[in-house]
């Protein structure tokens, strides 16, 4: 039952954090496409400020998923534990 509520919470989160960064990523391409097309704004400027934001908020949320399937799958594969 423990493993049930536990797989089932991972899924939670792992769906969440995927929803969010596909929010996140539909915004930031919106925005750059919004600021490209603006004639009041310097392309260049949108790239200096966007790609680092971009490339943080996406490491991140990859690191996230990564560590939540990492963590659930060391649970589901106890023959590989160390004593």
């Amino acid at each position: 039952m423990n493993n049930n509520i536990k797989a089932r919470l991972t899924f939670a989160v792992t769906l969440m954090v995927s929803f969010t960064l596909c929010l996140v990523v539909v915004g930031m391409v919106g925005v750059l496409m919004a600021g490209l097309f603006d004639e009041k704004v310097d392309n260049a400027e949108i790239f200096k400020l966007i790609s680092p934001a971009f490339q943080t908020i996406v490491g991140g949320f990859i690191g996230l998923l990564a560590g939540v399937k990492l963590s659930h799958d060391e649970d589901a594969a106890p023959h590989c534990k160390k004593d």
